[in-house]
C-alpha cells in the first residue's frame, strides 16, 4: 500500500502531480526523476530547513542517480527580494547549467516562490518541483504556479505563472514546526472551508485543534482537501482571470497590513491572510451580504486554535489606518482604480466585489485597528 495520495493539477501538457503522505523525502529521488529532463538539478532551501532536511533530500536524489548542488539561502519573508533574487540567479548561472537542469524549492513559501520564479526566469524556463516544508507552503503557495518576489512597494508585485513539475507535500515535515507556523498555515486551510465548502469548516471547527496539535491523520485529511480545491480551481482559471481570485479571500486586507510591517516576522502571511479573512468578513456583515453570526463565527474560529482575530492584537505594533489604506491602493488586486474585494454571503458561499465603496472599506480598516 503506498504511503502516500496523488491529485492532479489538471493543464493539458502542462498537468503535475501533487503527493501528499509521510515519508516522501525518502522517495523523492525516485518520485522526480521521471518528470525531468535531466539528471542534474539544483536545490534551494533555507538556514533554517537545511540541517533538518537536505541531508535525506539529497541522500533520496543521489540513490536515484542524479548529480546535485545545493543551495542555502536565508530564512524569512525578506528573502523573496529584489536583491535576494539576482543573487540566486547568479548562484545558478555560475554552476554552468544548461537549459534541462532542474531547480528544486525545499521548504516553505519564500523559498517556493522564490525558486520558482528563478526557473520561469533563468534560460527563459527550466524545470522546478516543489517540496513545502510548512502547512501554508503544502496547501497554498506550492499548487498553482504562482511564483514572484516582493518590492517596497507591495507583496507579490513581480512574478510569473510557472507551474511546477511536481509537488511533493511530506506530511512529516510539518512535525518540526514551531506552533506559530502551523497556526499561520491553518489560517489558510480553514480559507478552503469559506471559499465554497461549509462542511469543510465544519469539520475544521470540530477538529481544527487537534490538527493544529499535531494529530497525521486529520494533517493529512486537511492538505489533501486543500490541495485538492485549489488544484480545480486553478485547472478552470490558470492565471486568475475569474474564478482563481477567490483564492484571495482575506489577501486585499492582508497584504496591506504585511506591507505595513515591512513583511517582517512581525506578523507572518498567514496570520495576516487570517486577519484579513476577518475583515472581509466584517464588511460582508456590514454590507448586509452575510449576517453578524456567520462572521462571529469565523472570528470565533481562529481565535479558538490561537490565531490572532484584530491587528490590535498584534503587540507592540501601531496601526495607521491611512497607511494601510494607501498599502491597498498599490495592489495588484486593483483594476481601473478600483480595489477587489473577496466577501461573503455566507460561509462557503465566497465572491468577487470590485465595487465596494472604500469608505466603507475605510471603516473597517479604522475599527479593526482600534481592536473594535
Amino acid at each position: 500500500m503506498s504511503n502516500y495520495e496523488t491529485l492532479t493539477v489538471e493543464l493539458g501538457e502542462r498537468s503535475y502531480d501533487i503527493h501528499v503522505g509521510s515519508g516522501l523525502l525518502e522517495q523523492a529521488g525516485a518520485l522526480i526523476k521521471p518528470v525531468i529532463r535531466s539528471e542534474r538539478v539544483i536545490v534551494v532551501t533555507d538556514e533554517n530547513v537545511a540541517p533538518l532536511y537536505l541531508a535525506p533530500l539529497e541522500q533520496s536524489l543521489s540513490a536515484a542517480g542524479l548529480t546535485f548542488e545545493s543551495l542555502v539561502l536565508p530564512a524569512g519573508e525578506q528573502t523573496k527580494s529584489i536583491s535576494h533574487f539576482e543573487d540566486l540567479i547568479d548562484q545558478i548561472l555560475a554552476k554552468k547549467i544548461d537549459r534541462k537542469v532542474a531547480l528544486i524549492a525545499l521548504g516553505g513559501g519564500v523559498i517556493g516562490d522564490l525558486t520558482g520564479y528563478a526557473a520561469a526566469s533563468v534560460m527563459r524556463g527550466v524545470d522546478f518541483v516543489q517540496i513545502p516544508t510548512t502547512l501554508l507552503s503544502q496547501v497554498d503557495s506550492s499548487v498553482g504556479g504562482k511564483t514572484g518576489i516582493n518590492t517596497r512597494h507591495g507583496k507579490n508585485l513581480i512574478g510569473a505563472f510557472y507551474q511546477p513539475r511536481l509537488v511533493l507535500a511530506d506530511i512529516d515535515t510539518l512535525d518540526s514546526l514551531p506552533s506559530r507556523e502551523v497556526l499561520a498555515g491553518y489560517a489558510e486551510v480553514a480559507k478552503y472551508g469559506l471559499i465554497n465548502d461549509p462542511e469543510f469548516f465544519a469539520w475544521l471547527e470540530k477538529d481544527g485543534a487537534a490538527l493544529c496539535a499535531g494529530d497525521k491523520d486529520l494533517r493529512r485529511h486537511a492538505v489533501l482537501v486543500s490541495c485538492k480545491a485549489k488544484a480545480d480551481i486553478v485547472a478552470a482559471d490558470e492565471t486568475e482571470q475569474n474564478v482563481r481570485a477567490l483564492l484571495n479571500l482575506g489577501h486585499t486586507f492582508g497584504h496591506t497590513l504585511e506591507a505595513e510591517t515591512g513583511f517582517s516576522d512581525t506578523l507572518l502571511h498567514g496570520e495576516s491572510v487570517g486577519l484579513g479573512i476577518c475583515m472581509a468578513f466584517d464588511l460582508s456583515a456590514h454590507l448586509g451580504l452575510c449576517s453578524n453570526e456567520d462572521a462571529a463565527r469565523v472570528r470565533d474560529h481562529y481565535a479558538a486554535v490561537g490565531l490572532p482575530t484584530r491587528p490590535s492584537d498584534i503587540k507592540n505594533t501601531p496601526w495607521d489606518a491611512n497607511a494601510l489604506l494607501d498599502h491597498m491602493l498599490s495592489d495588484k488586486k486593483v483594476e481601473n482604480g478600483k480595489v477587489t474585494f473577496i466577501l461573503a454571503k455566507a460561509i462557503g458561499e465566497s465572491f468577487v466585489a470590485r465595487d465596494v465603496d472604500m469608505a466603507d472599506a475605510r471603516l473597517i480598516v479604522e475599527n479593526a485597528v482600534q481592536g473594535t
